[in-house]
Order: C-alpha cells, then structure tokens, then sequence
C-alpha cells in the first residue's frame, strides 16, 4: 500500500525522521554526537576518496627534465673521447641536444607530437654525424612517456623511423654525409639497436599494465567503500523507519481520538493521551537503541535486537489504535537466527502499521509457520482501502523486501481475490546462523 502511493509524495519524506537521518548522514545538520560513528564522513556525505592526480595533471616535469638534459650533456662528452672518428661535439651538437631534450617537458600532455619530434632531432643530430650514446635516452624517455600513457602504436613508429633512418645513414647515405672519410658501418651494429628498441617498448608496456592493474585495483576499492557506505546507509534508512513508523502511526491516530473526544469524553481522551506517552516513549527509547548502535562501530548492540517474542507488543499497541490483531502459529517453535528474528519482526510490525494506515479493516491476522529452514510470516487484513492520505514515507514494502533480500527471503504483498490485503514472507533460516 506504501508502495503505490510513492510517486505522488515523493517530496514528503523529506520532511520525515528519515531525512532527518539523511540530513545528518549527508552533514547539513551534523552534530557533536554523530562523530565517531565508525562510517568515514567522506563515505556518508558522497565525497569521492582521494585519488592521485594523474601524470597529464600535474606541472611540467622541470626537475626530471634538467636532470635528463644534464645526463645527457656529460655522458655525450664521455663519449664523444670513445668515438674518435666521429665528429667532435660542438655547438651544434649541444643545440640539438638541447633541441631534443626541451619536448620532455610536455612528454605527459602531448606525448604523441613529443615522441616523434624527438625522434626528428635524434636523427638529425646522427646525420651530423655526432657520437652516438646518451642521446638515445631522450627517444628513451619520449617512448616511455607515449607508451605508458597508452600510445604505445605512436612510440613504436617513432622507434622504427628512427632506426630506418640509422639504416640508411650507416649504410648508405654515410659517403656524403659527416664524417668524412668513413665507411659503411657493420651489419652486426644493428642487432643491439634493434634490442635497445624492444627493450625501451617492452619495459614501458609493462609500466603501463602495472600502472593500469593499480587504478584498476584503487578503481575497485572505491568502488567497494561506496557500497559498503550506500549498504551502511540504506540499513540505517530502514532501521530509522522501521522503528519509528509503527508509534508515529500509533500516536496519529491517538491524537486524532484524543481531540475528537477531548469535550464529549475527557476519560477516552485521557485514555489516549495515556497511549500517546507510552508510545512516543517507546519510540524514544528504540531510536536511542538505534543510536547506540550506530555510535560503537566494532562493538555489539548493548540492547538486544526485537524479535517476534515481543510480538505481543506490537498486538497490544495495535490494539490501542482499535485494531484487533490475532496471531496464530503452526510448525515446531525453533529459535530463529537473530537476523530472521529482526526481520521478521519488522515485517510484522510494518505490516501492521499499513492496516492502521491505510485499511478500513479493524481486524488482522498474524500466522507464522515455521518449517524446515524456514518461516513463514502472513499479515492479513479484510480491507478495504481507504484511499486517504495517513502521512508515511512510502518506503514500508521496499523495507521489507530489502529485508527479505538480505536474508535470501521473498516478500509478496498485495490485495487478494477475496478482498484485503496480504504480505507474505518467507525467510530462510541459515543452519550457521541457528547453531
């Protein structure tokens, strides 16, 4: 009955204990005495964990540059002393050096157009006919910075023109290019260019898969505390309702017998009154429980769970509202898990709240059947509906699915062939949980 009557009042609840519950959750009205609830506020209000920033978020990378660039410039005069017969490193030299390790510093932003533009210079630098060496380590890190950053097909093309490139100068063009004098370099030479190569894009690919399977891996575990905080909230959600609907109901309709009397039968309306205390205080006291337990994350509750031993609780409150409540019972009573226990209290108790609500019905029926790793729990009401509003968030038969569900269990509710109304619960009952 909650459930068809969502759409059209979807505003209401926000009014409600449970937005109340939200609001806190959320922050917007937090107090001193809901910190240390043991869920992380960045959970609770929907703030995403932090995250490192990525590679292309960050600043220039100045400091690795220069260090780089410096590497490069000292470890070229090393072996510039080695590599007599290639051309002396002068100005030139240094200036495609430097030409070719400035593009680092956008290597993460633009590391396509910074691959191949050092991979441009690199050649150039070779057709000038200067040392080979350190100069490599800047195609090194270009490829590195492309590949990690997914483009691995660009950093392999990048490395194929530059060693096509070598191939020609050392085999062909090297008569009329610098050096003078020099002959065709041996074929041998190319096998440790051609492993440089696929050990600068076999190394970077496996940078890349680790870094990927660690976001992946960051990806999942916020994933995981986002769910756990949505669990955390929902139970929160459907505790508060649980709790408080059934002696709101109590005390609406006590309230309303109260003032239609208060002239005409001052001893009714005390009787009310009467009602509407014991209710209200009851309703205090659980919300208190709930409270507690919300504050000592780790510990367990102080105050036990309801169960459907206090069912005759709920079948005296009812009573005072004018519903008459009968409860019946079939099957060996066994002692049901604290979970199922709970849950089928509540159901029972939501159950009943909506017959006080919204049935014309002051009768209802409470049957619990308990079977072979099961029990089975029906509410039943003559009807018929009263089509009023009687306030509520219209989250009842959601609650009590989602409770259900939690347990393995099915929820069917709705209005018989005959007339009224029926839920119908079945809630396994675990064997680890009853030992």
């Amino acid at each position: 009955m909650d459930q068809e009557r969502t759409g059209g009042r979807g505003h209401r609840h926000e009014d409600g204990p449970l937005a109340h519950g939200r609001e806190r959750a959320s922050g917007r009205r937090r107090g001193p005495g809901w910190r240390g609830h043991g869920i992380a506020e960045s959970r609770l209000d929907g703030r995403e964990p932090h995250h490192p920033r990525r590679p292309g978020s960050r600043g220039l990378p100045w400091r690795s540059t220069v260090l780089i660039t410096l590497i490069v410039m000292a470890g070229t005069g090393f072996a510039a002393r080695n590599q007599p017969d290639r051309e002396a490193v002068d100005a030139l030299g240094r200036a495609l050096l430097l030409l070719g390790a400035a593009p680092l510093l956008f290597r993460y932003r633009w590391p396509v157009p910074v691959v191949f533009t050092v991979a441009a210079v690199t050649l150039g630098y070779l057709v000038a006919g200067y040392p080979y060496g350190p100069v490599f380590v800047l195609i090194a890190v270009a490829c590195f910075a492309a590949v990690v950053r997914g483009h691995r097909t660009a950093a392999a093309w990048a490395l194929g023109l530059l060693w096509t490139g070598h191939l020609l100068l050392s085999h062909w063009l090297y008569q009329w290019l610098p050096p003078a004098g020099d002959g065709p370099a041996p074929w041998g030479q190319e096998l440790p260019a051609a492993a440089f190569a696929v050990a600068v894009l076999a190394a970077s690919e496996t940078v890349r898969v680790r870094r990927e399977q660690r976001a992946q891996l960051r990806a999942e575990r916020a994933a995981a505390e986002r769910r756990r905080a949505d669990e955390e909230r929902l139970r929160m959600a459907r505790e508060l309702h649980d709790v408080l609907a059934h002696s709101i109901s109590v005390i609406n309709v006590q309230a309303g017998v109260g003032l239609a009397l208060l002239d005409s039968d001052p001893e009714q309306a005390r009787t009310a009154l009467t009602t509407i205390k014991a209710a209200s205080k009851e309703a205090l006291g659980e919300v208190r429980q709930v409270l507690d337990t919300l504050r000592t994350p780790g510990d367990a509750p102080r105050a036990p769970a309801p169960g459907l031993d206090r069912l005759p609780e709920l079948v005296e409150q009812a009573a005072a509202t004018g519903l008459t409540v009968t409860v019946a019972t079939s099957g060996p009573r066994t002692a049901l898990p604290p979970g199922a226990d709970l849950a089928a209290f509540r159901i029972a108790q939501e159950a009943l709240t909506n017959v006080v609500r919204h049935s014309g019905s002051r009768t209802a029926r409470v049957r619990i059947a308990y079977g072979s790793g099961r029990v089975d729990l029906t509410v039943d009401n003559e009807g018929p509906a009263t089509g009023t509003e009687a306030g509520g968030s219209g989250n009842g038969l959601a609650g009590m699915r989602e409770r259900a569900a939690a347990l393995g269990g099915t929820i069917e509710a709705g209005a018989r062939p005959d007339g009224g109304f029926r839920v119908h619960a079945v809630l396994p009952l675990r064997t680890e949980e009853t030992s």
